[in-house]
């Protein structure tokens, strides 16, 4: 990694561990939590394609994983990848995860997966009231 890459660790490591601190210790359910509500969800009313992060990743911290899924699917499911992700970017090259690799690594994936993802959780049918925080 060049130089710049290890300040952005550095600065990044102590960054996300205070972050789950907090997420571990505050829980995003409780009144008077510390953690803001979804602007998004307070002006229009629907659920963004982020609705629900908070309270998986604390509920994912207490290894209640049923919880975490329910609350985002799509942010569960992404991190679920991240391991194999960084090992690919570390030189790792099992053959089973290049097609993987291959769909995550394009643009126009995403461009399509999060409006479809945004929209599908705010249909009120099922399955996809399934896709909407618990």
């Amino acid at each position: 990694m060049r130089g710049w890459h290890w300040i952005a660790v550095a600065a990044g490591v102590p960054l996300a561990a205070t972050g789950l601190w907090l997420v571990y210790h505050f829980d995003p359910n409780a009144a008077g939590s510390p953690f803001p509500p979804c602007l998004f969800r307070a002006l229009t009313g629907f659920y963004c394609p982020g609705c629900g992060m908070t309270r998986a990743l604390h509920a994912l911290l207490h290894l209640d994983i049923a919880t975490a899924f329910g609350m985002n699917p799509a942010v569960m499911t992404g991190l679920a990848l991240v391991p194999g992700l960084v090992a690919w970017h570390f030189g790792w090259r099992a053959r089973w995860f290049a097609p993987i690799v291959s769909v995550v690594s394009r643009p126009n994936f995403w461009l399509v997966l999060i409006p479809a993802y945004w929209i599908a959780r705010n249909l009120p049918w099922f399955p996809f009231t399934a896709l909407a925080p618990g």
